[in-house]
């Protein structure tokens, strides 16, 4: 469905499960992003049971001569093999990751270009990630819960990532050359349903042991839509759960999940002590997904002690 034209300077890579709708206007979107006919733009269907096939060729053709849009198929389900699967297919230098839910802004595109150029010992960049609530906000969403929702914003200054933080895949760009043969680690990552993690955190921590700078670019932003069905207490507690699963299976190393295990007895004394000056429902709900981030490593340790012991 679609064939390279010139090699293009960035790849901008969208993968996608089951969303047909929403992946139509994140495509139709990208038709306002300027210097957008410089690049190429792959969408990665990892296995959609629905009309997502026929939503991309739709696009395509109304896009055309404008948007040089590619549709892969990929039938090994996983976001990172579905990402990894979109860098095997690019030919530019730049691989950009842009949800199947979200909008870039005008400017999305020349800011990725203009900031690799100013950081030439940047592996990777990623801006701001501002939230579209499909419903309102709720009262409980505090400041501490943004990131399990990918709401990320660091302000307006281009400065280096903090040490905990790094792009984020709802909007990030990687250069290639950074990669060195790197890539998503399957076993972390979204696989259907499941709200797996990690993937992007492991990546990440390479690409910084490698030397590489992680830049954030404000003016490198999007809109992120957020469906009701996540605005509720019972699906953050579910996210948060996963984020411990995925931090246990980070690591095969014993040394790994001995500084895990004592990371987990220090933040369990922390929220113990901590719990006696909760004051608000946001901060009741933060120390309760704090504690099945704990659960969840602790589930998947036990787990895996099982595994080895049999």
């Amino acid at each position: 469905m679609g064939d390279h034209r010139s090699v293009p300077s960035v790849s901008i890579i969208v993968c996608t499960y089951a969303r047909a709708a929403l992946l139509r206007e994140t495509l139709l979107s990208l038709e306002q992003v300027k210097g957008i006919e410089t690049a190429e733009v792959i969408v990665v269907d990892n296995r959609s049971p629905d009309h997502t096939a026929e939503v991309a060729a739709e696009c395509q053709t109304r896009l055309a001569g404008t948007v040089n849009l590619i549709y892969v198929y990929e039938s090994r389900q996983g976001l990172s093999i579905a990402r990894n699967r979109g860098i095997k297919e690019a030919k530019g230098a730049i691989v950009a990751f842009l949800d199947d839910d979200a909008i870039p802004s005008e400017e999305w595109l020349e800011c990725i270009v203009s900031a690799f150029e100013r950081h030439a010992d940047a592996g990777a960049i990623g801006g701001i990630i501002r939230p579209l609530f499909e419903t309102t906000r709720p009262d409980w969403l505090v400041k501490q819960l943004e990131l399990g929702f990918t709401i990320v914003d660091f302000g307006n200054k281009e400065k280096l990532y903090p040490r905990r933080f790094h792009p984020y895949g709802a909007n990030m760009a990687i250069r290639r050359e950074a990669l060195g043969g790197l890539s998503f680690p399957e076993s972390l990552g979204r696989k259907g349903q499941s709200l797996l993690s990690g993937e992007e955190s492991w990546l990440f921590a390479q690409l910084r042991k490698k030397g590489s700078k992680l830049v954030y670019v404000p003016g490198m932003s999007v809109l992120h839509f957020i469906p009701g069905d996540r605005l509720r207490q019972d699906w953050i507690k579910r996210r948060f759960y996963y984020q411990g699963v995925s931090y246990a299976v980070w690591g095969d190393k014993w040394t790994w999940r001995a500084k895990l295990v004592a990371t987990l007895i220090l933040k369990r004394i922390y929220l113990l002590v901590n719990a006696m000056f909760v004051r608000t429902p946001g901060q009741r709900l933060l120390k309760e997904c704090r504690m099945e981030s704990i659960r969840g490593s602790v589930d998947t340790l036990r787990n895996r002690g099982a595994i080895a012991e049999s």
